[in-house]
């Protein structure tokens, strides 16, 4: 095997000295890859829906939606299975090779298999939508499946090795090229199929470029990476099994309640009740960002315990910030729909107002479902996703046809009610803590965001001028902060710490892994 020693030597020695990234270092990447692809999503979004007439931008994303729907068959729970066995080996260069190497080739032939199935099916797919025009798009988002699922292996791997800086110059690159693609061959004339096409490309670029990054990094040429085996392909599927059931379970349970809302209702429901639920997307980055970081030091390393003060640090840090976010919606419902949303949203505040548990809850979810994953018992996590997906459903059906658009939104909430607490419990049982603190935690940040509530409301509830915007949030914001000083739940000794890390996260600053 074909091996750049002098690579593998700096890698090892960097991953063995701890300073592969901190936690901090690597869930701050994490969150500036998600704002990376964000913010060129956003851009090349407004320009399709101008560029393109209604109908081409309509085939577009009828076309983009199935290849959403494949692109989970199209990953099988393969690279989150992998990167849990990356993770056990971090440091082990070769050892990480060898799963890297057998995950890749289960990878070409799932991915490759659907891809290949979906350009030969694009044909009669146009034809049964009654719409010709659709088969090159399809063709062109089947391409694109094919590159996302090899970057959701690539990417998986350097979350894994505390890498994550990685991930954000893969977002880069596939998002400016998809952009940049997709914008030049619409402007040629190529419509909807030019903006598939695009998007085709940029993932085929971030693919290439993640696996150059992934050589890199382990020392390897591409003929080498091809001659690796570890032998942990039956290993990487049988535990891949529930992690793909898992998946599809919470892709089924975040479309349900408008599919149910849309056999009982109207698609106007559905658009009222789909609205505040995007808003939700970003509040859920810092998140899916620490957990990112946190949740592969968990796994049971050979020359590292896994980091549970981290884990506990990270999950009281988002229970104080989830909390407050709490507030603002539910005071602020009908002013924040009316800002982000328009007067023609004005039914969705309530929709708002009901999500306030699942926005809370949906901080936590990932830290906890990616530490679970992580330390290897995804399969205890099979019957709560589809225990929370059923109890959704069930409220959804009795109480949609009852009061409306609202019901979805408590579905959702107290399906999430079971889904985040089973999962806490599962951390808890396996890493064998004490769930006390959390609480306290818990309970004065409830107070904290009493005090929070209390200030918003002396400002109105609706009709907000911009002096009270600002200062408004600015004030609720101290009055939060105060409450969490009050109680002593934040101190001097933490500021101070905090401030260590922030300035750990700067060039030229060393911080703790």
């Amino acid at each position: 095997m074909k091996v750049d020693h002098e690579a593998r030597e700096q890698a090892s020695a960097a991953a063995a000295d701890g300073q592969t990234h901190s936690i901090a270092r690597n869930s701050l990447f994490a969150l500036a890859a998600q704002l990376t692809s964000a913010a060129f999503t956003a851009v090349l979004t407004l320009f399709l829906v101008r560029a393109l007439d209604p109908t081409g931008y309509g085939t577009f994303a009828l076309a983009l939606a199935l290849g959403t729907l494949l692109v989970l068959p199209s990953d099988l729970g393969i690279s989150m299975s992998a990167s849990r066995f990356i993770a056990e080996r971090r440091g082990d260069l070769e050892g990480v090779a060898g799963v890297l190497a057998d995950a890749l080739r289960l990878k070409l032939l799932a991915a490759g298999t659907l891809s290949i199935g979906l350009v030969a099916a694009a044909g009669p797919l146009a034809s049964g939508y009654g719409n010709d025009d659709l088969a090159w798009p399809i063709r062109g988002i089947a391409i694109a499946v094919f590159g996302q699922s090899l970057m959701l292996l690539f990417g998986g791997a350097f979350v894994a090795q505390g890498r994550t800086a990685a991930n954000v110059r893969i977002a880069l690159m596939e998002s400016a090229v998809e952009t940049g693609a997709s914008i030049g061959l619409v402007l040629l004339g190529a419509g909807a199929a030019g903006a598939a096409f695009g998007r085709a490309i940029g993932y085929a670029v971030g693919a290439v470029i993640g696996l150059a990054l992934l050589l890199r990094f382990l020392g390897l040429s591409l003929s080498a990476l091809r001659r690796t085996r570890a032998g942990l392909g039956r290993r990487i599927v049988r535990y891949a099994g529930p992690l793909f059931v898992i998946e599809a379970a919470f892709a089924l349970f975040v479309q349900v309640d408008a599919i149910i809302i849309g056999v009982f209702l109207t698609t106007t429901s559905v658009g009222l009740f789909q609205a505040p639920m995007q808003l939700m997307t970003f509040l859920h980055y810092p998140g899916l960002a620490l957990a990112l970081g946190v949740a592969p030091r968990l796994v049971r390393h050979a020359r590292q315990e896994p980091r549970v003060g981290a884990f506990l640090t990270a999950l009281r840090a988002l229970v104080l910030f989830q909390a407050a976010l709490v507030p603002p919606l539910v005071v602020w419902a009908d002013p924040i729909v009316e800002l982000v949303l328009g007067s023609d949203y004005a039914e969705s505040a309530d929709v708002l107002r009901a999500l306030t548990p699942y926005v809370f809850l949906l901080g936590l979810a990932p830290l906890l479902s990616l530490a679970a994953n992580y330390m290897g018992v995804a399969g205890r996590r099979v019957p709560i996703a589809l225990a929370a997906l059923g109890v959704n459903v069930a409220i959804d059906v009795v109480l949609v046809p009852e009061i409306g658009i609202v019901a979805g939104a408590i579905g959702t909430g107290v399906a999430f009610g079971i889904y985040v607490p089973a999962h806490l419990w599962i951390c808890r049982d396996v890493l064998g803590v004490s769930l006390r603190p959390l609480l306290l935690t818990l309970v004065r940040a409830s107070v904290a965001a009493a005090a929070m509530a209390g200030v918003l409301l002396t400002f109105g509830t609706a009709d907000l001028a911009l002096a009270e915007w600002v200062v408004g949030s600015a004030a609720a914001g101290l009055a939060y902060l105060a409450v969490l000083l009050a109680t002593r739940e934040v101190g001097r000794t933490e500021a101070r710490t905090a401030w260590s890390a922030v300035s750990g996260l700067l060039p030229g600053r060393a911080s703790p892994s």
